[in-house]
């Protein structure tokens, strides 16, 4: 009988430090995953898979580099013309965050204003692309870096959710400034999530549009395709154990920051821009948010044979004539 205790005991002690084992395993892993995804220096950015997506028309890619070149020019003319004015603004959280205001001078009598967000680990010469066509239209622009990003400060990428609140930080700078401004607020991938998660706030009545180009519904589900296709793994633990490590180090979790939840929020206007072979963010995901958002004041524009954030490239001109068609009857 003590011989088969003891053989039970061993056992049980084994188990034991198996799962112990396993968890401690889990938690480097999970770590590992928080600080590579949204760590300040994670490698997250160096992506060297994609989602299988339709073939390219015919055509397409030589449109998209001839659009590129020339947005490109027009961007570098405009840096060179306006080199902008550093500003900066605190997060709720005790964080200086900062951007850059491109401000039209008293010439030129406009309140309509523009908040251009990047993508993700870029900063706010990512939405440059975004800001010439505004600034050209008449608006003033601002391109903020966001936390984690650029010369903001933060130890982790926000991925929208912390961000949003920082919007609304930068949303007050500019009604400060200018407290009869009309905003459109516009961001492409990461900026565009952080466009939807925003528009799910409060947000005051000088915010007049929103406009997303290739943002994802979820953190969740755009970390749970990457951590299949980059590394093969499936969600269930690792993502699960992640997100709540996140919650921990970075103040919120994966499943928490929905662009979902905040579209379905959302009673202004809004934009939604796809392009059909977007191997990052899947197309699929328009129809979902833009079916999530309520009211008639919405509309989509497709980008077919785009990348991820290659629409304005696809599109060219027709990009910008959607665009401020649709923010036009918005702006008093």
């Amino acid at each position: 009988m003590r011989t088969k205790m003891k053989v039970k005991t061993k056992i049980e002690i084994a188990i034991a430090a198996v799962i112990v084992v396993l968890v401690v395993a889990l938690g480097a892993v999970s770590n590992y995953l928080v600080d590579y995804a949204i760590g300040r220096s994670g490698d997250g950015g160096d992506r060297e898979v994609s989602l299988e997506v339709e073939q390219t028309p015919e055509g397409v890619e030589a449109v998209i580099a001839a659009n590129r070149a020339t947005f490109e020019k027009q961007t570098e003319d405009f840096l060179a013309a306006n080199p902008g004015e550093a500003v900066e603004t605190t997060s709720d959280d005790g964080l200086t965050l900062r951007g850059v205001c491109y401000t039209h001078n008293e010439a030129v009598d406009s309140h309509r204003w523009a908040i251009a967000l990047h993508g993700y680990r870029a900063n706010h010469t990512g939405a440059l692309q975004l800001a010439a066509p505004y600034y050209e239209a008449g608006y003033n622009v601002l391109t903020p870096d966001l936390r984690a990003c650029g010369d903001s400060e933060g130890n982790f990428v926000g991925m929208g959710w912390l961000d949003r609140k920082d919007v609304l930080r930068w949303i007050d700078y500019i009604i400060q400034r200018d407290p009869d401004a009309e905003i459109v607020i516009h961001g492409i991938s990461m900026g565009a999530a952080t466009t939807m998660m925003t528009a799910g706030e409060d947000t005051p009545d000088n915010v007049k549009a929103f406009v997303e180009d290739c943002g994802y519904t979820s953190v969740w589900d755009v970390f749970s395709s990457e951590l299949q296709l980059r590394f093969g793994l499936p969600e269930f633990p690792i993502l699960y154990t992640a997100s709540g490590v996140a919650k921990l180090r970075a103040g919120y979790n994966f499943t928490e920051a929905s662009a979902l939840q905040q579209v379905a929020a959302c009673e202004k206007p809004m934009l939604f821009i796809h392009g059909t072979a977007d191997d990052f963010i899947p197309y699929e995901m328009m129809d979902i948010l833009y079916n999530a958002k309520p009211g008639d004041n919405k509309a989509e524009l497709t980008a077919d044979g785009a990348g991820h954030g290659e629409a304005l490239y696809a599109l060219g001109d027709a990009y910008w004539d959607a665009v401020f068609d649709f923010v036009a009857p918005y702006m008093e």
